[in-house]
């Protein structure tokens, strides 16, 4: 460890890794360079802002047999949303990435590329690379500014400072080729892992979490629509991106001003089962509905998905339809092989068959997401089946998720949210005939079938007629449930 001061306020700065090369300065937030045996300040580093990630510098944990600790951290925004990097030194005194993205996790360390690596310009989602230890899918690709820094880093990130990077996946495999210094790519290769699977310690609580999440310099701020001034429930620091709604104005909530990205126009208020803000407790865990968006497919037909957060679990999305509930929670162990065009892939060695292929588009949406979503927004996407199990495969240009999915009774989701009378999903908006509709329709059938004989014997048919017709009504009428 290499202590030094801060060029800027004095206060001391410990260097852990000897490959730091860069450090913020947590006192007044000066970037400090290490060279040679001087140190120099680059001026003042955006803050980070502190989101809802329970990880923060000092956490701890295993991987792979060796202890680590998180020293540092960059923060990465895109056009669509923004995530975590955590720079970790293992106590043999590698290095590695802790990649930190919607409740998904990745720990990388810097390999050895191909000879040949693809040009960033020419890879495209969902197709195969060989990267240099066999056949990988392209998973996602971006071009995202470093909007903050904080702790101790590798490398020197100055104010603008841009990422190229793709990642790939296989299976639980993880990999990213970086151009963000051009050609040849550094490769950073790994694996997909969950903190609780690293037994990770000094992670943030609950109370952490809500204290600090959305602050800059301590300050917090309060989240009004500026088009209608309405309130937009959110989690500061996880909601990246809003839509209010009362007048569809989408919101960007990741920087200290709160800014328009949109007018929203006036639209009819679209009805949800379940309403934004609403809690349950599933699985042990306490979960909070943040948004809701509608979908419809190719033909017209519609669903409604509810994004559920936890602060000590994975992200839910609870889907609603015409047939029932689902639940769903994307994959960190990826289909082989985690391609959408396969008509057959494996999960823990069990085969799902492609149902169904077709274009998602959103149609209404409310409430607030981690990514920037909007209507009108449209996805490809590939469902398997495997029983009442599903997957589904979803992809734009710039991004590939998998995601699986168990159906869940309607008695279940009443029960998790407490709600007080049946939800009214799409399957109970389809209103079933009682029992006077059928008495009414046996009704109509008697008198078709009887229309003849009433013709040639009147007398001798209306008895029975009329014996059937007290049949059909008198219990109707005489149990009909009291309101």
């Amino acid at each position: 460890m290499q202590n030094v001061s801060c060029p800027s306020c004095g206060a001391p700065i410990a260097f852990r890794s000897h490959a730091s090369v860069m450090a913020v300065c947590e006192y007044c937030r000066a970037t400090v360079v290490k060279e040679l045996d001087t140190v120099r300040d680059l001026g003042k580093r955006s803050e980070v802002l502190e989101d809802y990630s329970r990880i923060q510098v000092g956490t701890a944990g295993v991987h792979g047999g060796r202890s680590f600790t998180v020293v540092g951290r960059i923060q990465l925004r895109y056009e669509a949303g923004m995530w975590n990097e955590w720079y970790v030194l293992f106590d043999d005194g590698a290095d590695g990435w802790l990649g930190d993205a919607s409740g998904q996790y990745t720990m990388t360390t810097r390999r050895e590329a191909a000879a040949n690596p693809p040009a960033f310009g020419d890879i495209k989602v969902t197709r195969q690379y060989d990267i240099g230890f066999g056949p990988y899918v392209a998973s996602d690709k971006r071009v995202a500014k470093c909007t903050g820094g904080q702790g101790e880093l590798p490398f020197k990130v100055g104010p603008g400072w841009e990422a190229r990077v793709a990642d790939f996946r296989r299976g639980p495999g993880f990999a990213t080729l970086d151009y963000s210094d051009g050609t040849p790519p550094l490769l950073y290769a790994g694996t997909a892992v969950t903190l609780e699977g690293m037994k990770c310690q000094l992670l943030r609580d609950d109370e952490q979490i809500k204290l600090s999440a959305g602050k800059y310099r301590g300050r917090v701020d309060v989240l009004q629509c500026p088009s209608c001034g309405s309130s937009i429930r959110y989690v500061p620091g996880l909601a990246s991106n809003c839509v209010c709604p009362n007048c569809a104005t989408p919101v960007d909530a990741s920087s200290p001003k709160v800014e328009v990205l949109l007018k929203g126009e006036q639209n009819e208020r679209v009805s949800y089962t379940l309403s934004l803000g609403a809690t349950a407790k599933i699985g042990g865990l306490d979960y909070r509905v943040l948004g809701a968006m509608r979908r419809e497919d190719n033909e017209g037909e519609s669903w409604d998905e509810y994004l559920l957060y936890s602060t000590q679990g994975p992200f839910i999305w609870l889907v609603e339809t015409g047939e029932g509930w689902s639940r769903s929670q994307v994959l960190h162990d990826w289909p082989t092989p985690p391609l959408p065009a396969m008509h057959t892939v494996l999960v823990d060695n069990v085969p799902y068959e492609r149902s169904w292929v077709y274009q998602a588009r959103v149609v209404h949406v409310a409430g607030a997401f981690n990514w920037r979503v909007k209507a009108g927004d449209m996805v490809h996407v590939a469902e398997y089946e495997h029983g009442q199990n599903g997957l589904a495969a979803e992809h734009t240009n710039e991004e590939l998720s998998w995601s699986r999915s168990s159906p869940v009774a309607e008695d279940q989701v009443r029960a998790w949210f407490q709600l007080a009378r049946p939800a009214a999903g799409k399957a109970a908006a389809k209103r079933e005939l009682g029992q006077s509709d059928i008495a009414w329709r046996a009704l109509l059938w008697i008198l078709g079938l009887n229309f003849i004989p009433l013709l040639f014997n009147f007398f001798g048919t209306v008895f029975w007629m009329v014996l059937g017709v007290l049949a059909l009504f008198l219990p109707t009428m005489l149990f009909r449930p009291k309101k």
